[in-house]
């Protein structure tokens, strides 16, 4: 099937339309349903996010809290100075418990700083300046005047105090190592109030209340070493920057040169693949037992047992003689749509050329992506502080209100206290039973699926855009003179102005898509322990599926989007135009494609490798030019991963300006085909690279 058909089952070729000069000015809204739909939508969006703020409190992340459910060091409190978290005794965190719970079953106070020396409760209560220094971790009503047992039944005071060092505003033992032993506060032992115990009995409790402690350190070494290097992050970006726009304008005169280049290694690769399969099947011939049939060898575990087979290298060579006849027959018969795909690349970089401003355009679906992404995550991040602190009782011997809800006021007088003397009613979490509360994952929801939504109809708004820019360009009989003053501009308004509803359409079903994959993969990650195979197997062609559907609806909105941008109709009517046109003409949009998608893949790879390899040199001082130069780090990769992240960012960000200007010229050149004849009255506006290798001309009148 190609262009040139005049009937397909694809529906009928594009009729010419004397009035039709590009783009249309004069249309109508489209898809006003959703376009409402959408509008609602938002406002609901808007209103999930007031709610979350106005009942959300931030201050549940960033500061630690205490027993009783209070925030160390909130300014404006009887806390404010006290930022530190103290746990009375450290070792009751090795219960397993903590990591399923997230609170370690003691008592945990605010405090001014860590303790720094060793003390039990019994030697501090006898001496009144050891008292004085005690108190500080102690809760309020723990007086000299108390005796100790009294205190410790109370649980006023922990039994004793240990060297600790502050980490994320809490308070851990300052364990070390000296050869095998390990230590704390410099001493092997400590005292817990009944006796000497080796330091190494603390390791478990650290460990389960640290989890994050290594992290933690990481993160600081890394931040670190952004404040160190970040200037040189920022030239080798820009760096990055100028490359792709060289590699963009240099694709006008090397496109041709890249893809046959890129074919003859191929043949080449191919043809040598074939040769040493060739010489590996003649160096076997005299090995004993190399003869012998693939049948009778049967199934191996050890695949390198079949490499010693002269079959194994007979089949290769088959393999590879076939695909290198199929690459030759393909370029033979395809060598006309090759130079289509060429010529197109070439003149999408003179249209980029005339519409400078199109490279930039990236950055404002950057803005507004992150601005998307922003208003998600604070809203996620008030919606999952927005529950009340809820208490339990913690208790140490058998109790049958363990793990139950208290009431931290009256717990004391209480008959869950009565009838387990040794319990403690302790913050455990932020919940709550309220309706608003039952209602939280609902919301939580629809904030990542308007995520969703609002992510994609960003993604969708800079395709629109950028497709009725260069449609402009196309159409144009002069160019660029008859093209309009500000095209992006132009076709932004237009986009925003009457077909809001076709790009809310078609986000919202790539978003309903999206939507149900995360939930497959979030029931995949629930069921990972799960030894059904049949339930494993469904769930994975799920998931397959559904990246299929989804990379198909990519496809068809992106060029939908184009035919909205052009002719103004709905998204309905735009997606079933270019599917068929697309199909009308599958095997130049198959060649396309690929051809494309090599030539950008080779420019991603080519800015990437050059960027990342002289943050390579810089930043590990292997060059000794920039030894005095390059900034001292802790992990010089960390530079250097965000320089190539940075760099594959930037250049996918040019190179899908550059993709979506080929798309654009592409389906304006098939409609251009379909729609012109080369006459004087119906003369075709491809350029004349491309009438070169069609063969066809405009004819003048007297022609």
């Amino acid at each position: 099937m190609d262009g040139e058909d005049e009937t397909t089952k694809y529906g009928e070729p594009r009729k010419y339309d004397p009035t039709f000069k590009g783009p249309i000015h004069n249309r109508g809204c489209t898809d006003i349903v959703c376009c409402i739909l959408f509008i609602v939508a938002i406002l609901g969006y808007f209103a999930v996010g007031i709610l979350a703020w106005s009942q959300g409190d931030p201050r549940k992340v960033i500061y630690p809290t205490d027993s009783r459910g209070q925030f160390c060091g909130q300014a404006g409190t009887p806390l404010a100075k006290k930022t530190k978290l103290f746990y009375f005794n450290i070792m009751k965190c090795a219960n397993p418990m903590v990591l399923l719970e997230f609170q370690c079953p003691t008592t945990q106070l605010c405090v001014e700083k860590c303790p720094k020396q060793f003390m039990t409760l019994l030697k501090a209560h006898a001496v009144s300046k050891d008292w004085d220094y005690y108190k500080d971790f102690c809760k309020e009503g723990a007086t000299k005047a108390k005796p100790v047992q009294e205190i410790l039944k109370e649980g006023l005071c922990p039994a004793m105090l240990l060297p600790s060092k502050s980490f994320t505003r809490r308070c851990f033992p300052a364990l070390s190592r000296k050869g095998q032993d390990v230590l704390v506060g410099n001493q092997s032992q400590f005292d817990d109030g009944s006796g000497l115990r080796p330091a190494k009995d603390l390791l478990d409790g650290v460990k389960n209340a640290s989890v994050v402690i290594e992290a933690r350190q990481v993160a600081m070494k890394i931040f670190e070493d952004y404040t160190q290097s970040w200037y040189w992050i920022l030239i080798a970006l820009v760096l990055a920057m100028v490359i792709s726009l060289i590699f963009i304008v240099l694709m006008r005169f090397l496109a041709g040169i890249m893809v046959w280049v890129m074919i003859v290694l191929v043949i080449l690769v191919i043809g040598y693949g074939i040769f040493h399969c060739y010489m590996e099947y003649a160096h076997l011939k005299d090995e004993p037992g190399a003869n012998i049939t693939l049948q009778e060898l049967g199934l191996q575990m050890d695949v390198s047992i079949y490499l010693h087979i002269r079959q194994t290298w007979l089949a290769f060579m088959i393999i590879l003689a076939i695909l290198e006849v199929i690459i030759i027959l393909l370029l033979i018969f395809l060598r006309k749509r090759i130079l289509i795909a060429i010529a197109l690349i070439k003149e999408a970089s003179r249209a980029i050329g005339h519409m400078m401003s199109s490279l930039f355009y990236p950055l404002v679906t950057f803005l507004l992506l992150a601005i998307v992404i922003a208003y998600w995550a604070v809203t996620a991040v008030f919606l999952s502080t927005s529950n009340e602190p809820v208490y339990k009782v913690f208790n140490e011997t058998e109790c049958e209100f363990g793990r139950q809800t208290c009431n931290p006021e009256n717990f004391s007088i209480s008959d869950m206290k009565t009838k387990c003397p040794d319990s403690e009613c302790l913050f455990a979490f932020y919940g709550g039973e309220t309706v608003y509360h039952k209602y939280l994952i609902g919301l939580q929801f629809y904030n990542v699926f308007l995520f969703f939504w609002c992510a994609n109809f960003v993604t969708a708004l800079g395709q629109m855009t950028l497709a009725g820019a260069f449609a402009s360009y196309y159409w144009a009989f002069v160019k660029p003179d008859d093209m309009p003053t500000c095209p992006i501009f132009s076709s932004l308004g237009r986009a925003l102005r009457y077909h809001t509803g076709s790009l809310a359409f078609g986000s919202l079903i790539l978003s309903i898509i999206q939507v149900i994959r995360v939930l497959l993969e979030y029931l995949d990650h629930k069921l990972k322990g799960a030894q059904n195979k049949c339930t494993k197997f469904l769930l994975c062609c799920l998931k397959c599926c559904f990246w299929c559907l989804e990379k198909f609806v990519k496809f068809i909105n992106r060029n939908a989007y184009i035919m909205v941008a052009i002719y103004g109709k709905n998204f309905c009517t735009s997606a079933r135009d270019a599917f068929f046109l697309l199909m009308r003409n599958i095997l130049r949009v198959t060649v396309l494609d690929k051809v494309t998608d090599f030539l950008l893949f080779l420019g991603k790879l080519l800015i990437v490798g050059l960027v990342g390899v002289f943050a390579f040199f810089f930043f590990s001082g292997r060059v000794k030019a920039f030894e005095d130069t390059a900034p001292t780090l802790n992990y010089y990769w960390v530079p250097i991963l965000t320089v190539v992240v940075g760099s594959y960012l930037i250049a996918h960000g040019f190179f899908s300006v550059y993709a979506m200007c080929v798309d654009t010229l592409f389906l304006c050149f098939l409609e251009d085909l379909e729609r012109n004849d080369g006459s004087a009255e119906r003369p075709y506006l491809m350029p004349d690279n491309l009438l070169k290798v069609l063969k066809k001309k405009n004819k003048t009148e007297s022609e």
